[in-house]
C-alpha cells in the first residue's frame, strides 16, 4: 500500500543541497520527456508539481550561515562538484605519489579535474565546503578548498580503494577515517624520533649481517624497511584492543630483521646460525645437526619464533614456521588465529572471541596474485567456520619477483587487486613515508575491530639486492638497479625530514647508526667467546614411543554406550527429520541388543559422543561432512519442514567439551592447512578433515609435503590431524577409486604419521578413541585413514556390541574361519580395504572348495609397520610356500611397493612374496565399469587360485 501524504511540502522534505539540486534536474528532463526519468520520479512529479527551488529548511544551517543564494544553477554546480569528489575518493588512487624509486611514469589521469564535469576553480570557490563534503575540517571553507584538501588526502603518498567495498555505510566510514586522519596530522615527536630509531635498526642490522657474514643468503629486507615498524604498530593496536594472542606468517624476505625486532629473537642466536656456532646440538636451524633426536631441523629463514608482550606478557606473539612454498602458511595462520579464539570447554559450538587474537599475513607481491592458495584463504574472510574476526595482509611489494617484472607475474593494475573479489579495503602506501605507513596501520587495526573483516595494505618498495644476497639483480634489471644503487634508504629520508622540523642535530642519524652498531659488535663478539647464542634449545621431539598406544583404552562399558545411544537419538518435539532419513536413525536404536551390529556411522558417531564425554573437544570439516558424501554421518539434522538445524551431539548430556562440524569451501590446500594451523595451535582437540574424495587431497599436496608430514621433524610441531580418505575401486573411474595411498606412504617415516585401512566398525571406533587420547601425548602425529565408501553400508563391516565394550583397535585382524590347521596351510593373503571383506566374501560363497590350505591377515594398519603382529602370525605356519599381497590399485601404486620389503623382512626362509593386483598404469583405474568389474573378479580368482596345487603360471599377478 501506497503511503498518503497529507501535506504538498513532505515529500520535498528529505531534498537539499546537491540532492535537491539533482531532483530540479530530474524534473527539468520530465518536462521535456515523462518517459526519460524513472517510474518513482515520474509519480512524485504527477502528484506534487515542480520541487521548490530554494527553502530554507531543505538546506543545513552552514549553507545559510554562508549568505549564499542556493538558486537552480548554484545547486546544479553543487551536483557537479559532488561528481567530482566522488570521482577523487574512487580514482585518486590512480595519480598517488606511492612508487618511491618512480618505476612508472606518473599517469595523468584527467577526471580528477574540475573542468571534466563542467566546473572552473571560480565556480567551486563559489560553493560552500559544507555542499560537497558534510565531514570537511577545520578551515576548509569553499568548494576549492573542500577539493584541493580531498586531492591532498587521495593522490598524496598514501592511496586508498574503498569502491568495491558494497556496503555503503562501511564504505563511507573507510572515506570519513581516511580523511579525518589526514586532517588530524600524523605522530607526536616522540613517535617520530621513535620511529627514526626503528627504522636505522632495521637499515643496521641488514648492514651488519651483510658486511660479517658475506656471500651468505638472508633475503634482506632493505626497500621496505617499514614492513619492521608497520608490524610492531599493528601489534601495539591489537594488544591495546585486548588480543591474547596475535598470529603472524610471512615468506622469507624480511624474515630474520621480523625475528630480530617485533619477535624479540636475540641476535647472538641469530649471529650464530650464521657463524655455524660450534655448540651445534643446541642450535637448530642449520639443518645438519640433531640426526639422533629423529628431527632434521630447516633453514633459519625458515623458522618462526614466539613472544609475550605487553603487561605481565599478556600478548602472545607467534610468528610461523613456512617453508619456500610462499603463501601455504596463510590458511595455517589462520587456523592458528581461529583456534586461540575459541573456547571449546562447553557443548555445543565452541564459543568464539574475535577480539581475542588476530592474525597478520605478510605476503609477496608476485605471490599475492600468483598463487592460487591466496585466493583460497581470502575466501575464508566470512565464512561461519572459518572466519577469525578479520586478518590484515600485508603486501611486501618489492615490484619483483626472482627476476620477474610486475608485467610478467600478473594481468592486473596492482598487486592486491585480487582482494577486491572479496570487497576487502585496499589502501596502497610508499614505504619511504613512514609517517603514511603508520597511518595505514592504524587504520587498518580499527577496521578490523569495527567490522571484523580482513584489510590489506600494499607497501610499496623495492629491493636493494637480489632475490638472495648471492644473486646479481643487475643482469635481468639494470635500469631499475641504476634508480636503486642512487636511492636513500628509509632511514636517511626520514631522518632528513625530522632534522629540517628540528627533531634531531645534524648528527642525529649518524649518532643513532653508531649507537645501534655498537650493540651487533658487542653481541657478536659474545656470541663468538660462546657467552650468548646457544640458550634457547630446541624443543627436540625425542620421546616417540615413552608409552605404548596399545596400553590405551579404548574401550567402552555397555550401559554408557546404550544410554548415549539413546540420547543421540532423541529430537525436540517440534522437530521434523526428513521421514526417511529417521527411518534409517531410528534402526540404529536396537544396535546393542543380540544379534544386532553397529555399523561404520553409527561407531563414528559413538566415538565422537564418548571422546566428547571424556572432555576433549572435536572440530571436523570437509566438503559436505554434515552429511558426508555418502550420508552415513548426518549429523547436522534439518527440519522437513522449516528447514532448521539441530546437531544431536551439541545436545548430548553425556558431552564436556565442545563440537564443530563445518561444511567447508571447495577447497582443499587451504582447509587442510587451516585445520592443521588449529590443531597445532590447539593440540588438545582432536581434529578431522575429511575429503570429498580422498584423490581430492591432490590438491592440497604441498600442504602434505611441507607441513602435515614433515612438520615434527622440520620444526618440532605438534599435530595429531586426522584426514579421512574415501578409498575404494568401485568403478567410478580413476578421479573417484583412489586416494593416492602411496603417497602417504612414501611420506612415511620417523614414525611421523600413522596409516590405515580399516575393516570394520568397531575398528573405526577404537581408532578414533586412539587418536584422541593422543591429542595429550608429546608424541602426536597425523592419522590418514583411507576410509570406506561402499563399505560403510556393507554388514561384513558391522560389528557387535561386545566389539566396542571389550576390544581395542587391532593392526592385524586374521580371517576368520581360516587357519584352523597350520600345518595345512601353504599360501597366505595380505591385504587391506575392500579388498579384504571382497575376499571374504568370495570364500563363503565358493561352499564346496576346501579353504584349508589358505589363510588371509588384513593389514589394518600399514604404516608404522606391525612387523612383530605379521611375524607371529607367519610363524605358525610350518608348511607356507607363498604370501600374496594383494590390493585392488595398479602395482606402481597402492600400498606394494612399500609393503613388499617390509612383508619379506618378516617372511620366514625360502617363502615367495609375490603381488596380486592391476598391472602398472599411468591412471589409477578404468572409467568403464565392465573393464573394472574384470579386473576386480580376476584379482580375487588369482588370489584365491583353484586349489592349492595351482601351477605359479596361473598365480601371475594381471601384470605380469
Amino acid at each position: 500500500m501506497t503511503k498518503q501524504i497529507s501535506s504538498t511540502h513532505e515529500p520535498w522534505e528529505k531534498y537539499y543541497g546537491p540532492n535537491l539540486g539533482y531532483v530540479q534536474e530530474q524534473y527539468e528532463r520530465y518536462q521535456e520527456d515523462p518517459a526519460s526519468v524513472e517510474a518513482s520520479y515520474r509519480e512524485l512529479f504527477e502528484r506534487f508539481g515542480a520541487p521548490p527551488q530554494y527553502r530554507a529548511s531543505n538546506v543545513p544551517a552552514s549553507f545559510e550561515s554562508e549568505g549564499t543564494a542556493l538558486d537552480s544553477q548554484s545547486l546544479k554546480k553543487a551536483v557537479a562538484a559532488s561528481k567530482l569528489v566522488w570521482n577523487i575518493r574512487t580514482y585518486g588512487h590512480l595519480a598517488a605519489d606511492i612508487d618511491p624509486i618512480g618505476l612508472d611514469e606518473q599517469p595523468q589521469v584527467s577526471f580528477l579535474e574540475p573542468k571534466e564535469v563542467g566546473l572552473s576553480e571560480q565556480d567551486l570557490a563559489s560553493l560552500p565546503a559544507s555542499l560537497i563534503w558534510e565531514e570537511a575540517p577545520e578551515g576548509v571553507v569553499t568548494g576549492l578548498d573542500a577539493i584541493r584538501r580531498l586531492r591532498e588526502v587521495y593522490t598524496g603518498t598514501t592511496a586508498y580503494e574503498f569502491s568495491h567495498v558494497h556496503d555503503e555505510k562501511e564504505r563511507d566510514w573507510l572515506n570519513q577515517r581516511a580523511e579525518l586522519q589526514t586532517a588530524n596530522g600524523g605522530l607526536t615527536p616522540e613517535e617520530r624520533k621513535a620511529l627514526l630509531e626503528r627504522l636505522v635498526q632495521v637499515e643496521q642490522f641488514e648492514e651488519f649481517l651483510h658486511r660479517t657474514f658475506v656471500g651468505q643468503k638472508r633475503f634482506s629486507i632493505e626497500g621496505i624497511d617499514m614492513l619492521v615498524p608497520v608490524m610492531d604498530e599493528l601489534v601495539r593496536g591489537f594488544s591495546k584492543a585486548g588480543a591474547e594472542h596475535v598470529l603472524m606468517g610471512m615468506a622469507h624476505r624480511g624474515r630474520l630483521n621480523v625475528l630480530a625486532h617485533v619477535l624479540g629473537k636475540p641476535y647472538g642466536r641469530i649471529f650464530s646460525e650464521f657463524h655455524h656456532a660450534p655448540n651445534k646440538d643446541l642450535m637448530p636451524s642449520e639443518g645438519s645437526m640433531g640426526i639422533n633426536f629423529g628431527w632434521t631441523g630447516d633453514v633459519k629463514y625458515h623458522l618462526g619464533e614466539k613472544r609475550a608482550i605487553g603487561e605481565e606478557g599478556k600478548t602472545r606473539l607467534t610468528l610461523a614456521n613456512n617453508p619456500s612454498h610462499l603463501e601455504y602458511v596463510d590458511p595455517v595462520v589462520e587456523g592458528f588465529a581461529r583456534a586461540a579464539q575459541e573456547d571449546r570447554s562447553q557443548p555445543g559450538y565452541p564459543k568464539q572471541n574475535t577480539n581475542s587474537a588476530a592474525s597478520i599475513l605478510v605476503h609477496g607481491d608476485a605471490a599475492f596474485p600468483g598463487e592460487g592458495v591466496v585466493a583460497e584463504t581470502l575466501n575464508f574472510n566470512q565464512l561461519p567456520g572459518y572466519q577469525n574476526g578479520g586478518t590484515v595482509h600485508i603486501i611486501a611489494n618489492n615490484r619483483l619477483g626472482f627476476t620477474t617484472e610486475s608485467g610478467d607475474s600478473r594481468s592486473t593494475h596492482y598487486a592486491s587487486d585480487l582482494a577486491k573479489g572479496y570487497e576487502i579495503p585496499i589502501v596502497h602506501v610508499n614505504a619511504d613515508d613512514p609517517e603514511a605507513c603508520i597511518a595505514a596501520v592504524r587504520l587498518a587495526c580499527e577496521y578490523r575491530m569495527t567490522f571484523k573483516k580482513d584489510f590489506v595494505i600494499d607497501l610499496i618498495g623495492y629491493r636493494r639486492y637480489g632475490h638472495n644476497e648471492t644473486d646479481d639483480p643487475e643482469t635481468t634489471q639494470p635500469l631499475i638497479y641504476k634508480k636503486v644503487r642512487a636511492h636513500d634508504t628509509a632511514a636517511t629520508i626520514f631522518s632528513k625530514k625530522l632534522h629540517k622540523s628540528g627533531l634531531i642535530g645534524e648528527r642525529g642519524l649518524e649518532e643513532l647508526r653508531e649507537k645501534i652498531v655498537a650493540v651487533f659488535k658487542e653481541e657478536y663478539e659474545q656470541m663468538k667467546n660462546g657467552k650468548q647464542g646457544a640458550s634457547h634449545p630446541f624443543p627436540f621431539a625425542s620421546s616417540i614411543d615413552e608409552t605404548p598406544l596399545e596400553s590405551v583404552k579404548t574401550s567402552v562399558e555397555l550401559d554408557k554406550l546404550r544410554s548415549i545411544n539413546e540420547n543421540l537419538l532423541k529430537r525436540p518435539e517440534t522437530f521434523n527429520v526428513y521421514p526417511k532419513l529417521e527411518r534409517i536413525l531410528q534402526r540404529r536404536s536396537n544396535a546393542f541388543d543380540d544379534g544386532e551390529k553397529v555399523d561404520w556411522g553409527q561407531a563414528e558417531t559413538l566415538a565422537f559422543a564418548t571422546i566428547l564425554s571424556d572432555g576433549t573437544p572435536i572440530r571436523i570439516s570437509g566438503q559436505d561432512v554434515e552429511r558426508a558424501t555418502f550420508a552415513h554421518r548426518n549429523l547436522v539434522l534439518h527440519d522437513s519442514q522449516t528447514g532448521e538445524t539441530y546437531c544431536p551431539l551439541h545436545e548430548l548430556p553425556e558431552a564436556n567439551a565442545s563440537f564443530a562440524i563445518h561444511n567447508s569451501p571447495l577447497s582443499e590446500a587451504s582447509v587442510i592447512g587451516f585445520e592443521y594451523g588449529y590443531n597445532v595451535y590447539s593440540p588438545q582437540t582432536m581434529v578431522i578433515w575429511e575429503a570429498q574424495y580422498g584423490d581430492f587431497a591432490n590438491a592440497g599436496q604441498v600442504l602434505l609435503d611441507q607441513f602435515v608430514m614433515p612438520g615434527r621433524s622440520k620444526w618440532a610441531q605438534k599435530s595429531s590431524l586426522i584426514m579421512l580418505l574415501p578409498h575404494g575401486y568401485e568403478g567410478q573411474g580413476p578421479e573417484h577409486s583412489s586416494a593416492r595411498l602411496e603417497r602417504y606412504l612414501q611420506l612415511a617415516g620417523e614414525n611421523n604419521c600413522t596409516v590405515v585401512s580399516l575393516t570394520s566398525a568397531a575398528q573405526y571406533f577404537h581408532l578414533l578413541r586412539r587418536q584422541a587420547a593422543m591429542t595429550t601425548r608429546e608424541d602426536a602425529k597425523p592419522l590418514v585413514v583411507m576410509s570406506p565408501k561402499s563399505l560403510i553400508r556393507n554388514p561384513r563391516v558391522a560389528s557387535s556390541a561386545s566389539d566396542f565394550t571389550d576390544g581395542s583397535f587391532k593392526s592385524t585382524i586374521e580371517q576368520a574361519g581360516l587357519g584352523d590347521a597350520p600345518d595345512r596351510v601353504t599360501r597366505v593373503l595380505m591385504c587391506s580395504g575392500k579388498i579384504a571383506v571382497e575376499l571374504e566374501d568370495a570364500i563363503e560363497k565358493d561352499t564346496e572348495a576346501d579353504w584349508s590350505w589358505l589363510h588371509i591377515l588384513r593389514i589394518e594398519q600399514l604404516y608404522p609397520f606391525p612387523a612383530r603382529e605379521v611375524s607371529d602370525f607367519l610363524e605358525r605356519f610350518n608348511n607356507l610356500e607363498e604370501i600374496y599381497w594383494v590390493q585392488e590399485e595398479p602395482h606402481n601404486m597402492g600400498a606394494w611397493r612399500y609393503i613388499d620389503p617390509n612383508i619379506r623382512s618378516v617372511a620366514p626362509k625360502g617363502v615367495e612374496v609375490s603381488y596380486t593386483g592391476r598391472p602398472e598404469r599411468s591412471s589409477p583405474a578404468s572409467g568403464y565399469q565392465h573393464i573394472h568389474t574384470f579386473e576386480q573378479q580376476k584379482i580375487i580368482q588369482t588370489a584365491l587360485g583353484q586349489n592349492q596345487n595351482t601351477s605359479k603360471k596361473n598365480q601371475m599377478s594381471l601384470g605380469r
